[in-house]
């Protein structure tokens, strides 16, 4: 994605107070992670005794080896949103799944979320300034 349409998609996600998706789409942006890796941050990954951390270390599944990423400022503040919003706690999953049976938000339907935002940052794009 170019800068551009990272700007866009954030600006219209923070617009629509999309706090969920708003989170994924800035840690996926600040960590590279593949989805499998993202969907499956826990609170305690990211977050101390309710305070969002300024990194993150996260051990992949596919290699094995730790990822250590930078949290921006957005990031920390969509993420202290989230948590407060669904009460999380440092057990849970930072993207539970809306399906009891399922521990968190599987890889499907974060590519479905992907595909939304994109198309949501190419409309962004092709409206007129100051719409």
């Amino acid at each position: 994605m170019k800068p551009k349409e990272v700007w866009a998609i954030r600006t219209r996600l923070q617009m629509t107070s999309a706090v969920r998706d708003l989170t994924r789409f800035n840690l996926a942006i600040d960590s590279k992670l593949r989805a499998c890796d993202l969907v499956a941050i826990s609170v305690a990954g990211v977050a101390i005794s309710g305070r969002v951390r300024d990194r993150a270390i996260i051990i992949q599944k596919k290699t094995g080896r730790p990822v250590q990423f930078e949290l921006t400022d957005q990031t920390r503040d969509a993420v202290a949103a989230w948590m407060g919003s669904r009460r999380l706690g440092e057990r849970d999953y930072l993207f539970p799944s809306r399906v009891h049976a399922l521990p968190h938000l599987s890889t499907r339907q974060y590519g479905r979320i992907v595909e939304r935002s994109s198309q949501l940052g190419s409309r962004c794009l092709s409206m007129p300034p100051g719409m």
